[in-house]
């Protein structure tokens, strides 16, 4: 399969903002997606997994994410909106968070669905590709 135009691309999921791995992604997907330019390979997975899985880190839910989102504003407006409606996040809920989206697809729950993925995609070769988010970066064409 052709690797996608990088102006229909999110960043990495292991980028960070706020100190979140993951949130640039999340935001700039529902961006995307709102302004028709998001990898149609993308537009299954919105308001699931890694998106779901952020969102209810919050106590929020997608929906109200993403209409907060497209209302406009800053990713440090969104972000503050995120931990005043939801819930507010400290250091260690940082570091649990980062260390489990680092994680996911390593020996895990994933582990299955990572290595289906890959095989999908002609990766299956790559040892590299340990976790979900690498498995992402490689899919798009970042790794």
């Amino acid at each position: 399969m052709p690797r996608p135009d990088p102006s229909f691309l999110p960043c990495s999921p292991l980028d960070e903002f706020g100190g979140l791995k993951y949130l640039p992604r999340l935001l700039g997907k529902i961006r995307l997606h709102a302004a028709g330019r998001l990898w149609e390979e993308l537009h299954n997975n919105l308001g699931k997994g890694f998106d779901l899985w952020l969102v209810e880190f919050f106590h929020l839910d997608y929906d109200s994410l993403r209409e907060r989102t497209l209302a406009g504003g800053s990713d440090e407006e969104i972000l503050a909106w995120c931990e005043e409606r939801g819930r507010p996040i400290n250091e260690m809920d940082r570091k649990v968070w980062n260390a489990y989206v680092a994680k996911i697809g390593w020996n895990d729950h994933l582990s299955e669905t990572l290595t289906r993925r890959k095989a999908e995609s002609g990766l299956a070769d790559r040892d590299d590709i340990q976790t979900m988010c690498h498995y992402i970066d490689a899919d798009e064409g970042r790794g």
